[in-house]
C-alpha cells in the first residue's frame, strides 16, 4: 500500500540494539497471549450474536412482531459496529502513546465485564424493564464494540512485531485462529445447554451462561497477558522518542492513503463473515413453511405473523448450530494456511484471488442453499474456507500500512471503520433483502458480490506490503 517505510529512515538518534538481539517476548508467549486474547474477544461476540439470532427477539422485543423483533435484535447488534471505531481511537492512542501490553489488558476487561453484565441483564417482561432492558443491552453492547474496537489491532501487533523475518503473515494468524476458535466454544456451548435443557430453561435462564462463564476466560486471558513484554518495534519508537502526541492526528496527516485503502480491503471479509455467522443462522433454523411456523408459534404461546412469515430451511437449531461448527472448523483450518501462502505469495496477491472467489460465492449462495443438506453444508465449508483465507493475512497486511509509531491507531482505525461500512448493515440488510423476494437468498448473495468487488478495487490501488521495514 504505502511506500513510505519499504527501508528505515534516517535518525539523529542511535537506534535501540534491542530489536537485533532476541525478542523480548518468547514465542510460545506470543502466541498464547494474542491467540488466547482473541479467542475470549470473540466467544464473547459470538455469544451475542447467537443469542440476537435465537433468544434475544423474543426476551427484548416481546410486543413487537416476530419480523420486527428480529430486526430490532440484529439493529442492537449493529450498535457495536458503531461503536468499534470510538474504541479504535480510545485504545489505538494509548496503545501508540503507552504501549502495547497496557492497553491489550484495558480492552479485555471492557469487553469483558460488559458480556458479563448482559448475563445478568432482566429481560423486557420483568416488571419496570419494559423499556429499561432493551436501553442497558443497547449501552452493554456498545461497551463490547468498545472493547472490540482495541483488541484486534494489539493483538495483531502483539504477534507480528515479534515475529522473525519472513514470517510475519504466519504469526499474524494466531491472533486470527481466536475468531474460529472463539465461535467454535460459544457455539458448542449453546449447542450442549439446548440439548440438556428445555425451551422454557434454556429461554429462562440458560441463555445466561455462556455469557456469565465468559468471565473465567477474561481471567485466563489476564494472567496471561500481564506476563507479556512491550514489542521491540514500539520499544525502538519510545528509544528514538517518536512517539506521537495524537497518534489519530499523524495517521490523518501521514498515512491517510493506507487509511483509506485499508478500510475498504477489510470490507469483502465483514460481510462474508456475518453472512456465515450470523445470518444463515437465521435462514437456516427458520420454518420452511407457513403451517410448521405457525404451529410453533402457537406452541410456544405467541401469535403468529403471517405477513411477516419468510421461509427458511426449517432446520433445527442444534442442527443447524453443528453444520456451522463443521463449517468453522474449516475456517480455523484455512486461517493458518493463509498464513504461510501470504508469506510466500504476498499478501495482495493471494487476497486478490481469495476476494474473486468470494464474488463468485455470492453468485452460487442461493442455488447451494437450495440443494438439500449436501447444497447446504458444501456453502458452509466453502464460505467458511474462503473466511480463513481472507481473514488470516489481515492480521499482518493492516498493520504493515502503517509505521510503528501509529500503527496500532492506523491499523484500529481501518479495521473497525471496515466493520462500520461491512459488518455493521450487513445482518440487517440480508433479513432485508431475504424477506424482500419472501425466501430465495439471490439479492442476499448479490450483496457479497457487491462487496467483494469494493475490496478488490481497494486492493488493486494499493501496493504489496510484504518487503516493508517493520520496524521503521
Amino acid at each position: 500500500m504505502s511506500t513510505q517505510h519499504l527501508t528505515s529512515p534516517p535518525s539523529s538518534t542511535p537506534p535501540s540494539t534491542a530489536p537485533a538481539a532476541a525478542p523480548a517476548n518468547t514465542r510460545g508467549r506470543v502466541i498464547t497471549a494474542s491467540m488466547v486474547g482473541t479467542t475470549i474477544e470473540f466467544f464473547d461476540f459470538y455469544a451475542y450474536a447467537t443469542a440476537a439470532s435465537l433468544v434475544f427477539p423474543a426476551l427484548f422485543f416481546p410486543t413487537q412482531t416476530p419480523a420486527n423483533q428480529l430486526l430490532s435484535s440484529f439493529a442492537v447488534f449493529g450498535v457495536a459496529f458503531v461503536a468499534r471505531p470510538l474504541g479504535s481511537l480510545v485504545f489505538g492512542h494509548y496503545g501508540d502513546r503507552v504501549g502495547r501490553k497496557t492497553t491489550l489488558v484495558a480492552s479485555l476487561l471492557v469487553m469483558g465485564i460488559a458480556t458479563f453484565l448482559i448475563g445478568v441483564l432482566p429481560t423486557a417482561s420483568t416488571p419496570g424493564f419494559t423499556v429499561l432492558a432493551p436501553a442497558i443491552l443497547v449501552l452493554l453492547r456498545f461497551c463490547q464494540g468498545i472493547g472490540l474496537g482495541g483488541e484486534w489491532s494489539g493483538a495483531a501487533l502483539l504477534a507480528t512485531e515479534n515475529a522473525p523475518p519472513g514470517k510475519r503473515a504466519l504469526y499474524g494468524t494466531f491472533p486470527q485462529l481466536g475468531a474460529p476458535i472463539g465461535f467454535i466454544l460459544s457455539n458448542l456451548l449453546f449447542v450442549l445447554l439446548s440439548v440438556q435443557m428445555s425451551e422454557e430453561q434454556f429461554m429462562t435462564w440458560g441463555w445466561r451462561l455462556p455469557f456469565l462463564l465468559s468471565a473465567v476466560l477474561v481471567i485466563v486471558g489476564l494472567w496471561v497477558r500481564l506476563k507479556l513484554m512491550e514489542s521491540p518495534a514500539f520499544q525502538k519508537v519510545i528509544d528514538e522518542e517518536r512517539v506521537a502526541a495524537v497518534p489519530i492526528a499523524r495517521v490523518f496527516r501521514t498515512a491517510w492513503k493506507p487509511l483509506v485503502l485499508a478500510t475498504v480491503a477489510m470490507v469483502a471479509t465483514y460481510v462474508l463473515f456475518y453472512l456465515m455467522t450470523a445470518f444463515l443462522m437465521v435462514v437456516g433454523t427458520t420454518a420452511a413453511d407457513e403451517e410448521t411456523a405457525r404451529a410453533a408459534a402457537e406452541a410456544g404461546g405467541s401469535a403468529f405473523d403471517a405477513d411477516g412469515f419468510v421461509p427458511g430451511l426449517g432446520y433445527q437449531r442444534t442442527d443447524f448450530l453443528t453444520m456451522l461448527i463443521i463449517g468453522v472448523v474449516f475456517f480455523g483450518l484455512f486461517t493458518v494456511v493463509s498464513g504461510p501462502l501470504a508469506d510466500r505469495l504476498g499478501r495482495r496477491k493471494l487476497l486478490l484471488a481469495v476476494t474473486a472467489g468470494i464474488g463468485v460465492f455470492g453468485l452460487l449462495l442461493e442455488p447451494l442453499m437450495q440443494a438439500g443438506t449436501v447444497g447446504v453444508m458444501t456453502a458452509l465449508i466453502v464460505g467458511f474456507t474462503l473466511m480463513g483465507l481472507t481473514f488470516g493475512p489481515m492480521a499482518a497486511f493492516l498493520p504493515e500500512m502503517f509505521r510503528a509509531d501509529v500503527r496500532y491507531t492506523g491499523s484500529a482505525v481501518s479495521y473497525n471503520m471496515a466493520s462500520v461500512i461491512g459488518a455493521a448493515p450487513a445482518p440487517y440488510a440480508m433479513i432485508a433483502l431475504w424477506q424482500l423476494l419472501d425466501g430465495p437468498l439471490w439479492l442476499v448473495g448479490g450483496y457479497l458480490t457487491l462487496a467483494a468487488i469494493i475490496t478488490a478495487a481497494a486492493l488493486l490501488i494499493g501496493k504489496e506490503t510484504r518487503e516493508v521495514d517493520y520496524l521503521a
